[in-house]
């Protein structure tokens, strides 16, 4: 199921207009991550595109707007697009996204981590989005590969010109706090992230999610309006 509905949103054709960014977000929910914070994710996702600093980031240029897709990932063939694209040139269509991120019926999940495949899912949707001013993957994880193939093994050559991958690191036990989550985002900025400004974001457990997700929507989305200032 999850195989046949990525195949569908490969397949079709990307929106019409001026894109200002494309951007695909990777949600984890490999074995460590249990109902609670499966939840936690989903709301933390709606509520950082609801807060006011991000909606006014992803609204400010109509006329070029953003285009979003969230997908869930966690084994080497378990990636399910819960968003397909979606231009976003008002606050309604936003508040529909986000009702979408909440209410869209729950993934299959894989007990492994197969944060190469996940990779590799993004660069595949970013690719039917060619005609976006900047392409950018956001990958949020609590652990390390230990299935498929490995994101070091993933050559950057392989990465898509001009897309950039940032990271959002979990501790997935609160109680390990900082000492962990410095240590996966180490890994993540070692072998995962990659391409122009890319940067890996921390949260100290799913609770600390929506804060973290919120932080780093604005540092994307505010890097991008400085860029085109600039032009």
């Amino acid at each position: 199921m999850a195989i046949a509905a990525f195949a569908v949103l490969l397949a079709a054709p990307a929106a019409q207009g001026a894109c200002r960014q494309a951007l695909a977000l990777g949600l984890d929910i490999s074995g460590s991550v249990d109902a609670r914070e499966y939840q936690l994710q989903r709301q933390g996702l709606a509520q950082a595109l609801g807060a006011d600093d991000v909606a006014r980031a992803i609204l400010q240029q109509p006329s070029a707007p953003i285009r979003l897709s969230v997908y869930e990932w966690s084994g080497p063939r378990a990636q399910t697009v819960i968003l397909p694209w979606t231009t976003i040139t008002g606050a309604d269509q936003l508040d529909a996204v986000r009702q979408q991120i909440l209410t869209a019926p729950r993934s299959v999940q894989d007990q492994t981590t197969a944060l190469g495949s996940a990779l590799l899912t993004g660069f595949a949707m970013l690719d039917t989005q060619p005609d976006c001013w900047a392409r950018t993957l956001d990958l949020s994880g609590d652990g390390i590969a230990n299935t498929g193939p490995r994101p070091q093994d993933i050559a950057r050559s392989r990465t898509p010109q001009g897309v950039t991958v940032n990271g959002l690191t979990i501790a997935a036990d609160e109680g390990a706090g900082a000492a962990e989550v410095q240590e996966l985002s180490a890994y993540f900025r070692a072998y995962v992230i990659r391409g122009p400004g890319a940067f890996v974001e921390t949260a100290l457990g799913f609770e600390d999610y929506a804060a973290a997700m919120e932080r780093k929507l604005l540092r994307e989305l505010q890097s991008l309006a400085l860029s085109d200032a600039r032009q």
